[in-house]
């Protein structure tokens, strides 16, 4: 109800609007509005059926409408256009609202407008509209579109097309009435027709919508040609309008017009001779266009209706098309008889345009050339069309301009300068041949008129709006030049394209895809389509046919065309789009079998893809020379000519790709024309790979591979050209991708791979096809003239050098392209390929018949080889491809009938003829002879490699090829040169005599015999298939490579001899019926090894040796007891003899001699070595395996152990040292194997290590003897053991150890363990050896062995602890003492070769040996503590000296590690010596008089050194540490004191101490306990060695002497500095205070002893300070003390004051017995004077040291100036001293808080040091009775 809303206010605003004018208006709008009130649904269903309320409602419209008044009519149609929406007008008022619209129509614009839309609404709503009302209401629209206003006639114009396409279109809603519904085609509507005439003078009934489409269609043609319409009331119509009507038709309604004969009449009797004429007229740019447009449109949908019409236009286009607009060109009569000259440009390029549209429908094409062409009557449309074509692309050649790539890179472009461009390589009939000559004709003569400018492309030659759709503009709008040029591309690659695009299909469907039988195989490469064959009635082989005809017809035209744009200046898009059509012409012409056409697309290909100057120019290039001079660099600059390389550019390298892509596709059916695409190919590699031919003669020899090319050169592709058809960068076509030479190279490869999918027939036509190619190129090389025949060449590689060939030759050329000069390459490329193509087509060659492809290969491969006068590279090149088929077609060879045979016959006789010398071979000599024959003979080896156990035919001719290298070599020059063998080998009975060993130079000759015995080392190892004749032919033919000069052959046959044929003799020894002959053939193989034992060449003689100890451990368990006698006695033993005696005539024998200048690594010495070492290790292997089984039960078994051992101990102490090694080796491999024997051999195992022992002891005497030298050099040099002999012999002696106790039972005695230990001590420090590994983070391996020997020994023997303990301390002293640097020596087997450095390059330390003993020897202490005797033979105090060397070195010693980060040795030393020191106090006091006085003395004398050095160790390095490092340096050294305090203190008091000792100890103290250092004589300790003074923590002397108080009279004002480790030097001073006090109640006359003695050390610490101090203080006045001093003077006031002394000590102290007095005093004498008294009886208090610092004491409290304080705690306890190990573990965790005394709760109280001495001299006084208050 919206439309009636707005229906209501329309109304409602005209009554408001004609009120006053118009009331009759008003009143009859009133009354509609009255009504539509009352009841809208009915009113409008009144209108709708033309009720009686529809006049009463209607009548205000009518009447605004006839009112003059603008604003009322607007309202007026705009209620009627609603009511005509809403569909409530009558169908009687159309009339009346079309004339009322009719006499508005000269209103304003609005109302126009507003009569437009309302016309165009009433029309489409009420589809009964017909006849003259419609006609009116058109007519009311053509004359609105007459307006000058453009709004309304635009508008007019759209409301027509819509108004004529509805006409039209109610004519196919007409048509499907009249078919009736769809569920019920019968029953047909009733629709009222009516007779039509039509324009051929007949009638016809049509329906209403039907006439008036029909008349309204015609109307619009008569007007469009000055006629006067029938129905249209129209005088006039532009007919650019008319005509777009009537395009707008036939393109929306071409189907309709096909159904309607009436309307198709009209097509051809007013449409088409309207268009005509048009067309034949003066043009006019729009109506031409116009009229084009509708023409495009007949000929794209109504060809076949009007094909007279059609066949005229496309005649008049091709006319138009064909007429040339450049002022010279000719004019058409049918012009000038109209007065007016040739078609202007514009009108060429419509049409043009309109051809390109009919030309990319190839289904139209095809139809027009069945409609004209292929008739005999027809005009030949298709044919003028190409020809036309092709004349206008070639009609301007220089605006399209040349392209450059198209001639190749680095060669010019003018072709005047190319040696010769025309002819055909390809032999393709008469025509192709005179097509492809007229087009090169064409592209050489055409472009000489070209310019290097100009050019065709996309964005700079098309319009980018095509002028066809430029219905808008009055005058043509300016067109490219090249436009025309571009759409005549097009056009011709639309053509191919449509070919292609249909005949490609149907050809797969057809050929590829047809349904195949079971088992058929897939059709890979099919052959061309026989169209013969199709069956002819299907439209599908009608339409091949016309796809045929139009090609064969067709191809000449447009390979002109196409090979001339192709060579012009296009750009990347339009060059790939022509390529493509060279493509597609090509693909089609072959798929259809025209033979002619697709050669001559070939060549034409071809010779843009491989342009021939390009080919000739590389033979003439040559690399330019490096600049050096101006005029040098200005012509390679290119000033002076072109410096780039010839080589083919992307374009020429994308019609490479292209050639590729067609050969493939048409691989099938090419038969001959394979030669001429392999032509192409030949050259396109040759130009690919130029690089490889430019390096000279050298390289043209070199080795080459099957596979073609290599990494390309640069100069042989080119990237894009710069210039005007530049492409902007983005993705480039498929066509222009992967254009560089590996991927063209890889693409000509995939095309001689895809050889695999041909037939039979095609790859017979293949293969002849690369055979001729090959044929004529090597003929060509090959066939230099007599004059070169009769020269003095010696040897075909002066032959195959370019500088040989006679200038006739030079200049010789194939029509392909390549020159002879500089084309002696090093292989052919149809020889190559033809050998991939053979490999990929293996089967083939197997199992079809050999006519087929193995003839026609290898005759021809062979005829290269026998073709003397073939260049060398050729032929081997030949050989080499022929000798790869012949390996690959057996292995191959799956199956085993009458085929097997037949094949390996056919190869091994193909084989023979090039490895059999005969007369093509020519002299023997000849070095390709020589590799050609090398080459068969590498063949046969691969064959027997990979397919001997298949032969089953062909071993004479193998073993004959074999034979045919094993010439005798030529007699020996001197008598000297000959070699004999001492025995004689059954050999001589059926071979002649062996010539002398070969001393022949020729490389050739020796290269045969090499790849010749490879190959009969692989029958070998398949003999046991060999028949015994085969089998003695083989070992005959071993026999003579046995002789022959090379030693590797020589060896290696002597192996075959065993390995190979022994093992198959053997096998078959097990028959009895055959063992005599086999064991015949068995022995004379033995005898033969054992000849060669004995062989002067190192490399024989050594494999021979092996072979012969490998003989007799494979089968020694089959020999007997007397063939083991045998073969110890007269082959073991006297090999070693002879070894030996050799190798001491070498070692005597004098360096300056005569002797054969060495060319190898080692020397002949060097190789006996080597020699003896290999018999010892096998010697010692068959010992091991069968001493007990075998050899133990020998009668003679201690005499050949003797002489086994004899033989071990002089080559270890005699021989070459490199030998020492595996002949202990071997001994001990013999020694372990006694350890198997059972219990009947235990008297011969006892005999056998016993003499194992006599030989280690010998050894080990000279071990130790070498130490003592201390040089190795001179006349008297003898070769120091290396550490691998040592550690072998240390195993040895662990073995026979082993040994001995297994047998007997028990440890050795101690005497012989005493010399164990000695010997292993002297193996440990031999100094001379130059194999030394590191020794700081392990054990050397000598070091690890010893270790192990003594681990192994029993410690439970008497005396063996102490014996290992004394030698374990020993070795820990080693890294101090003992350690050294080793120089390397310049040889170990010239013992007077002098040494070349003595440089240290590497140093023992014995730090990993150090590491292990340390920890060990606390072990073995903790073991045998309870054992007095380590106690009193002094072992322990070797353990003890051996660790204070480490304490006191500490930071001086050595680092523990290289890499790691291991403890370091001075605290392992340190850890170790505390927890022997926490045992041995205890123990040696338990012990009591166990041990004597002497050993207590060393031993605490050794304590108290290893506390000294501890403590007074050098700690200087320390200060350089972090802070916290340093203070776990001193909690680490804190150990030490409080070791003192708990192990040493309490047991030091023991009487048997002397008192020198524990004063010693209480000095050491008192030194640690310093904190300053002055320059005072007091301060200035003696060395140990008396030689000056020194630092007190580095040298500390024995003796302390006592301060003398007076030297500190003199004071000084010199502040001294301070000590490092303050707290470290308290703690000592602590430890003082203790062992001096009362404090610990435990053993407390051991403890008055220690006070007693340390009294003195205490006070003299004591005084010197404060004395100092008060000397200082005087001179330094105000001026303050450093803080240590004053903490110092403070801590010793504070201690003085809390210490107690036992009563009496000082009494003792200062008496001449201080021990004996500390417990018992002598009373007091009181005779005495009264000081003499009281002093007496002052010394006995427990203050006394009070008094004896009373005057000092004095001084320090009547100082005037203030004295040094510190706060303290009241009511502290006593210093914390270390008195238990709980305390120690606190002493340690916790710092000193306050000086003197302890962190502990209670009130601070400030203390200075004038109070804390008044508070002692109170005490004193006290003490004496005095009462002093405080």
């Amino acid at each position: 109800m919206s439309s009636l809303a707005f229906l209501v206010t329309e109304l409602q605003s005209l009554a408001s609007e004609t009120r006053r004018k118009h009331p009759e208006i008003r009143e009859a709008a009133e009354k509609s509005l009255a009504i539509l009130r009352a009841s809208p649904e009915q009113a409008t269903a009144n209108l709708a059926a033309d009720g009686p309320q529809s006049d009463d409602l209607l009548r205000p419209v009518f009447m605004g409408c006839a009112t003059k008044n603008a604003k009322v009519v607007a309202i007026s149609l705009g209620s009627l256009q609603r009511l005509i929406a809403l569909k409530a007008v009558p169908q009687s008022a159309v009339p009346l609202i079309i004339n009322t619209m009719a006499d508005a129509v000269n209103q304003g614009v609005d109302i126009q407008l507003r009569i437009l839309q309302t016309l165009l609404s009433l029309v489409t709503n009420f589809p009964e509209v017909h006849g003259d009302l419609l006609g009116d209401a058109l007519l009311l629209c053509f004359k609105l579109q007459e307006s000058r206003i453009a709004v309304v006639s635009s508008t007019a114009a759209a409301t027509l097309r819509q108004l004529v396409m509805f006409v039209v279109d109610k004519v196919v809603d007409e048509d499907r009435q009249a078919q009736g519904p769809p569920t019920d085609p019968s029953i047909t509507p009733n629709i009222p027709e009516s007779e039509i005439t039509l324009p051929n003078g007949t009638t016809k009934s049509v329906g209403p919508s039907a006439r008036d489409a029909f008349s309204v269609f015609e109307d619009l043609c008569l007007l469009a040609n000055s006629e006067k319409p029938h129905f249209l009331k129209l005088e006039f119509l532009h007919k650019t309008f008319a005509l777009e009507l009537i395009e707008s038709v036939l393109t929306n309604y071409h189907d309709l017009f096909r159904k309607h004969s009436e309307l198709l009449l009209l097509l051809q009797h007013h449409l088409c001779p309207l268009l005509l004429k048009a067309l034949s007229d003066r043009p006019l740019f729009p109506l031409t266009l116009r009229s084009t447009r509708v023409v495009f449109l007949l000929l794209k949908q109504f060809s076949l209706e009007l094909k007279t019409e059609a066949e005229v236009f496309l005649m008049l286009l091709i006319k138009i098309i064909g007429d040339e607009n450049d002022g010279a060109a000719r004019t058409h009569e049918s012009d000038h008889q109209h007065g007016y000259g040739a078609r202007p440009q514009w009108m060429r390029v419509i049409a043009m345009e309109i051809m390109r549209g009919l030309c990319t429908d190839a289904e139209l094409i095809r139809n027009v050339w069945s409609r004209y062409d292929a008739e005999q009557s027809g005009s030949n449309v298709f044919t003028s069309l190409i020809t036309a074509l092709n004349r206008l692309v070639t009609e301007k050649p220089a605006l399209l301009g040349v392209g450059s790539q198209m001639f190749g890179v680095g060669v010019s472009s003018h072709p005047g300068d190319s040696p010769g461009s025309s002819g055909s390589n390809f032999d393709v009939g008469a025509v192709a041949g005179m097509v492809a000559t007229a087009a090169s004709a064409t592209v050489s003569g055409v472009v000489g008129m070209m310019g290097s400018g100009g050019g065709l492309s996309l964005q700079g030659s098309a319009m980018k709006l095509q002028c066809i759709d430029q219905l808008d503009k009055a005058d043509s709008p300016p067109i490219p030049e090249p436009y025309i040029y571009l759409l005549g591309v097009q056009c011709l690659v639309s053509l191919c394209e449509g070919f292609a695009s249909f005949t490609g299909p149907l050809y797969s469907t057809i050929v590829m895809q047809k349904p195949r039988a079971a088992g058929e195989a897939v059709v890979r490469a099919p052959p061309a389509l026989d169209l013969a064959t199709l069956p002819a009635d299907e439209p599908r082989t009608k339409q091949f046919c016309l796809v045929r005809d139009m090609v064969e017809n067709g191809w000449p035209a447009l390979l002109a065309a196409l090979s001339f744009i192709v060579s012009t200046n296009l750009s990347d898009d339009l060059f790939v789009e022509v390529l493509s059509s060279y493509q597609a012409m090509a693909n089609v012409s072959g798929m259809l079998a025209l033979s002619t056409p697709r050669d001559a697309f070939f060549t034409s290909l071809a010779k843009f893809a491989i342009p021939s100057r390009v080919v000739s120019s590389l033979d003439s290039y040559a690399e330019p020379a490096t600049p050096r001079t101006t005029t040098m660099l200005s012509e390679n600059l290119g000033l002076t000519g072109p410096a780039q390389a010839p080589g083919l550019s992307e374009r020429n390298m994308a019609c490479l790709k292209v050639l590729l892509s067609c050969a493939l596709f048409l691989a099938g059916s090419l038969g001959e024309s394979w030669f001429g695409i392999l032509e192409a190919l030949q050259n396109a590699d040759y130009v690919l790979s130029a690089k490889g031919l430019q390096s000279g003669p050298a390289r043209r020899n070199s080795a080459f591979s099957i596979s073609s090319g290599g990494a390309p050169s640069s100069r042989s592709v080119s990237g894009p050209a710069p210039g005007a058809n530049a492409q902007q960068p983005g993705p480039r076509h498929p066509l222009l991708s992967d254009l560089d030479a590996e991927s063209v190279q890889n693409a000509i490869q995939r095309l001689f791979d895809a050889s695999k999918n041909l037939e039979d027939s095609a790859f017979q036509d293949f293969v002849n096809a690369l055979c001729k190619l090959s044929s004529e190129m090597v003929g060509m090389q090959s066939d230099v003239g007599p004059a070169m025949l009769s020269g003095d060449l010696g040897s075909l590689e002066e032959l195959a050098s370019p500088t040989s060939l006679s200038p006739t030759t030079a200049h010789r050329r194939r029509v392909s392209g390549i020159h002879l000069p500089r084309t002696l390459r090093s292989g052919d490329f149809g020889i190559n390929k033809l050998g991939g193509v053979a490999l990929l087509n293996i089967h083939r060659l197997i199992y079809r018949s050999p006519e087929i492809a193995w003839n026609t290969t290898t005759s021809h491969l062979l005829s290269i080889i026998r073709l003397a006068t073939a260049p060398q590279p050729i032929r081997v090149q030949a050989a080499r491809i022929l000798d790869e088929i012949l390996v690959i077609v057996p292995r191959n060879l799956s199956t085993t009938g009458d085929l097997q045979a037949k094949v390996q016959r056919r190869v091994l006789d193909v084989l023979a003829q090039q490895v059999i010398p005969d007369s093509f071979i020519g002299t023997i000599g000849n070095s390709t002879g020589a590799e050609l024959r090398r080459m068969g003979l590498d063949t046969l080896h691969q064959i027997l490699e990979a397919s001997g156990h298949t032969l089953v035919i062909g071993w004479e001719t193998i073993f004959e090829m074999l034979g045919s290298v094993c010439r005798p070599p030529p007699p020996p020059r001197s008598n000297s040169l000959e070699t004999h063998l001492d025995i004689l080998s059954p050999a001589t009975a059926i071979q002649p005599k062996a010539p002398p060993l070969g001393y022949t130079n020729e490389k050739s000759y020796t290269a045969l015999v090499k790849v010749a015995f490879q190959s009969l080392t692989l029958v070998c190892n398949s003999v046991s298939s060999l028949s015994p004749p085969h089998l003695r032919l083989c070992i005959s033919t071993l026999g003579q490579f046995g002789r022959q000069a090379d030693t590797n052959i020589a060896l290696t046959a002597a192996e075959s001899l065993l390995w190979s044929v022994s093992d198959a003799i053997q096998a078959k020894r097990k028959d009895a019926a055959t063992e005599p002959e086999y064991s015949a053939l068995w022995m004379f193989l033995l005898l033969e090894v054992l000849g060669l034992c004995s062989d002067a060449r190192a490399e024989v003689r050594v494999g021979a040796i092996q072979t012969l100890f490998r003989t007799m451990q494979l089968y020694g368990a089959t020999l007997t007891l007397e063939t083991w006698d045998e073969c110890i006695w007269k082959v073991t033993f006297p090999l070693l003899d002879s070894i030996t005696a050799e190798i001491r005539h070498n070692a005597a024998s004098s360096l300056a001699s005569v002797r054969a200048p060495q060319t190898m690594a080692a020397s002949p010495e060097q190789a006996w070595n080597e020699s003896k070492i290999l018999a010892l290790q096998s010697i010692g292997s068959i010992i091991n395996d069968f001493l007990t089984s075998k050899i133990m039960h020998l009668e003679s078994f201690t005499r050949t152990w003797d002489v086994f051992v004899n033989h071990i101990q002089e080559s270890v102490l005699l021989d070459d040292r490199i030998i020492s090694a595996p002949a202990l080796r071997c001994l001990e491999k013999a020694i372990k194997a006694t350890s198997a024997a059972d219990e009947s051999f235990k008297s011969k195992v006892t005999e056998s290590w016993q003499r194992v022992w006599q030989a280690c002891d010998r050894m080990g005497v000279t071990v130790m003897e070498r130490i003592a030298e201390t040089s190795i050099d001179g006349p008297t040099s003898f070769i120091p053991f290396t550490q691998e002999s040592l550690v072998a012999l240390v195993d040895v002696v662990r073995n026979t150890r082993s040994v001995s106790l297994r047998v007997a039972g028990v440890e050795w005695p101690l005497e012989r363990l005493t010399r164990l230990m000695a010997i292993l001590k002297g193996i440990l420090t031999y100094t001379n050896s130059p194999d030394f590994r590191p020794d700081v983070d392990g054990l050397t391996p000598v070091q690890a062995v010893v270790m192990d020997a003594i681990a192994g020994i029993d410690l439970s023997l008497a005396g063996s602890p102490s014996l290992v303990m004394r030698d374990l301390a020993e070795y820990t002293t080693l890294p101090f003492l003992a350690a050294f640097d080793v120089t390397s020596t310049s040889s170990l087997t010239v013992p007077d070769t002098p040494t070349k450095s003595t440089r240290p390059q590497k140093r023992i330390t014995y730090i990993g040996l150090v590491k292990k003993t340390m920890p060990m020897l606390v072990d073995l202490f903790l073991r045998f503590k309870d054992s007095t005797n380590i106690y009193v033979d002094g072992t322990l105090e070797a353990v003890l000296s051996a660790y204070s060397i480490p304490i006191k070195l500490k930071y001086d010693c050595p680092s523990p590690s290289k890499f790691g980060k291991d403890q370091p040795i001075w605290k392992t030393a340190t850890t170790c010596f505390l927890r022997i020191v926490k045992e041995c106090t205890q123990q040696t006091k338990s012990f009591g008089e166990s041990i004597p006085d002497t050993r207590i003395e060393g031993i605490w004398r050794q304590i108290i050194d290893v506390f000294r050095g501890g403590i007074l160790a050098d700690c200087s390095a320390a200060d350089s540490f972090p802070l916290e490092l340093q203070e776990s340096e001193e909690n680490f050294d804190l150990a030490l004191i409080a070791a003192l305090e708990i192990d040493v203190i309490p047991q030091l008091g023991d009487l048997r101490i002397p008192d020198t000792l524990v004063i010693q100890l209480a000095k050491v103290l008192r030194h640690g306990s310093r904190l300053h250092e002055f320059d005072t004589a007091s301060d200035v300790d003696v060395s140990l060695d008396g030689s000056g003074p020194s630092h007190h923590r580095s040298q500390e002397s024995h003796d302390f002497e006592t301060v003398d108080v007076r030297e500190y009279d003199i004071g000084s004002t010199v502040s001294g500095s301070s000590l490092p480790r303050e707290r470290f030097s308290y703690w000592c001073f602590d430890l003082l205070f203790l062992i001096c006090s009362n404090t610990a109640k435990d053993q407390e006359p051991s403890r008055r002893r220690v006070a007693a003695l340390s009294l003195p050390s205490l006070l003299n610490r004591c005084q010197a300070s404060m004395i100092r101090y008060v000397a200082d203080e005087a001179l330094r006045g105000n001026l303050p003390f450093p803080r240590a001093r004053e903490d110092e003077l403070l801590y010793i006031l504070r201690k003085l004051s809390e210490l107690k002394l036992w009563p009496g000590t000082l009494w003792a102290a200062t008496s001449n017995a201080p021990s004996t007095h500390s417990l018992q005093q002598s009373p007091i004498d009181s005779s005495l004077p009264p000081s003499d008294l009281i002093a007496d009886a002052v010394k006995r208090s427990s203050v006394a040291h009070l008094f004896h610092f009373y005057h000092v004491l004095c001084d320090i409290a009547s100082i005037p100036r203030k004295t040094p304080s510190a706060w303290v705690m009241a009511e502290a306890p006593s210093p914390l001293l270390p008195s238990s190990p709980s305390a120690t573990g606190d002493h340690v965790n916790n710092l000193r808080g306050k000086i003197g005394t302890s962190m502990s709760s209670g009130q601070a109280l400030e203390l200075d040091a004038r109070s804390l001495a008044r508070m002692c001299l109170k005490i004193v006084g006290g003490e004496m009775g005095m009462d002093v208050g405080r």
